[in-house]
């Protein structure tokens, strides 16, 4: 297989199952919005000190790719697979989350984001997903995006900034609090 085609070079793109549609499409913004997010959580994994977080980045990029192939599905093509993220993706981050912030101090101000790298990352992820997530939204306004990709993206961009904060704990990085 050829990494290129020359079949965009005219600005279209194919969904599965081979309708072009523009690259500006709201539908490839969404589900590139997505494959950013996945390059980013790629970065995460590969940070020192992740190895504990190792399995449960690479079950979410697992699902983020399901969530970008779902998007990219042609429904007018009824020999077009479609493939979702697994319905309980959500519940699993919701159970890390609140695993996660047994060790955290309580949060009752908003936090100035970074510190160090990895804390960084976590929350340049969130950001990534938050727009991902935007995007997934305008889509749903005229196409009905499935239900388990809205979840995934909304509950992924919270236990993004969870674990953000747990990294920093875990290194001694100072949480600076916003106060108006």
């Amino acid at each position: 297989m050829k990494i290129y085609t020359r079949t965009g070079d005219d600005g279209t793109t194919s969904l599965v199952g081979g309708r072009r549609i523009p690259k500006q499409d709201i539908r490839i913004e969404a589900y590139g919005t997505i494959d950013e997010l996945i390059a980013w959580i790629g970065l995460l994994r590969g940070q020192a000190g992740e190895t504990s977080r190792r399995e449960i980045l690479v079950f979410i990029q697992e699902q983020l790719m399901a969530a970008a192939a779902a998007l990219a599905h042609d429904a007018s093509n009824p020999s077009s697979r479609l493939v979702l993220p697994d319905a309980d993706a959500p519940l699993r981050l919701e159970a890390d989350i609140d695993t996660m912030e047994a060790h955290l101090p309580k949060l009752n101000s908003f936090i100035l984001p970074g510190g160090n790298l990895t804390s960084s990352y976590y929350q340049i992820s969130r950001c990534v997903c938050r727009r991902a997530e935007r995007a997934v939204l305008r889509l749903d306004e005229n196409e009905k995006v499935p239900e388990s990709v809205r979840k995934l993206l909304n509950r992924l961009s919270d236990w993004l900034f969870v674990a953000g904060r747990l990294v920093s704990l875990e290194t001694g990085n100072e949480e600076i609090k916003w106060v108006v």
